[in-house]
């Protein structure tokens, strides 16, 4: 597995806003989830939706992202332009350094992460807030059989071996989305807007 990394574009001195953190398996709703708290607080000039680069083509669904091949990847990799970058299921993420700018302003920014780089987000983000989003083994398992890529036997020992938790010294709420989207979505906004109340 290649390296993670963290970087800084600012001095720490200068950074006072939230960078949140969404992480939680495969089928929690990670991305719904985002979508429906865009969409309640899109508008908020100070609450910003980070978007992702990802080694991944757009068609390939799921959430919306800058779509580049590794070489453009690791480019921007060695130019400093990623505050936080991972590799995971074969593919390259990064968060884009000019967060930083965002949350020097006091802001809150919102990014689709990953538990096994939270040490990295740590690293790069002095204020930082991790949302986990799980969901119950059983709505798991149906929610990634819906999507056609293994059998359900085959996704059940994966669930049994994976954990839900966050492992680490990290400010963490967890977040149930096992049952309406429209109750876990309101947690999931109501949160961030607390987190913007907080660093006012």
């Amino acid at each position: 597995m290649r390296e993670l990394h963290s970087s800084s574009s600012s001095p720490p001195s200068q950074r006072h806003g939230v960078m949140v953190v969404v992480v939680g398996p495969s089928g929690a709703g990670k991305d719904t989830l985002m979508e429906l708290a865009a969409v309640r607080l899109g508008q908020r000039p100070n609450i910003h939706f980070a978007r992702r680069v990802i080694t991944r083509s757009h068609d390939a669904g799921g959430e919306d992202h800058d779509a580049v091949t590794q070489d453009e990847f690791d480019r921007r990799l060695a130019q400093g332009m990623f505050s936080v970058s991972w590799q995971a299921h074969g593919l390259s993420y990064g968060i884009p350094a000019s967060v930083h700018d965002r949350l020097k302003h006091g802001d809150i920014v919102i990014a689709n992460g990953s538990r096994s780089a939270l040490g990295h987000f740590k690293s790069a983000f002095p204020v930082l807030k991790v949302v986990n989003i799980i969901a119950t083994p059983d709505v798991l398992a149906a929610r990634l059989e819906s999507r056609g890529r293994e059998s359900r036997d085959d996704i059940l020992r994966r669930l049994q071996r994976s954990s839900l938790d966050v492992c680490g010294d990290f400010d963490v709420t967890t977040i149930d989305n096992s049952g309406t989207l429209d109750a876990a979505g309101a947690a999931f906004a109501d949160l961030l807007e607390e987190q913007f109340d907080r660093c006012r």
